[in-house]
């Protein structure tokens, strides 16, 4: 493959996914959207940072490891019940952040 067609490919797809997405935007006012929907969308960012965080929690290299052994999955889930206590995003991350370290260096 030439590399003419490999970046030909690159920027098709990037067109073709930045076209979808700004056309949902752009032609569907959100006065007009339905309004369980608009309802749904407001939980897309956090859908979306869940799906990138819980791989890296359970599987830790790779493998499945559901034991109180991984450290990554014990230091979730204190920054789980700290953002359910507090409600507050700096005491999460500094509450996951301390307790992995806590438990990486111990």
């Amino acid at each position: 493959m030439s590399d003419w067609t490999l970046w030909g490919i690159i920027v098709g797809g990037m067109v073709v996914t930045y076209g979808t997405r700004l056309s949902f935007i752009v032609l569907v006012p959100p006065e007009r959207m339905p309004n369980l929907l608009r309802r749904g969308l407001r939980y897309v960012p956090s859908a979306i940072l869940a799906a990138l965080i819980l791989p890296e929690l359970v599987r830790p290299g790779g493998t499945l490891d559901l034991s109180l052994h991984n450290g990554r999955l014990v230091a979730g889930a204190i920054a789980a019940l700290a953002a359910w206590r507090f409600r507050n995003t700096w005491i999460t991350i500094v509450a996951g952040m301390l307790a992995l370290w806590l438990l990486s260096v111990g």
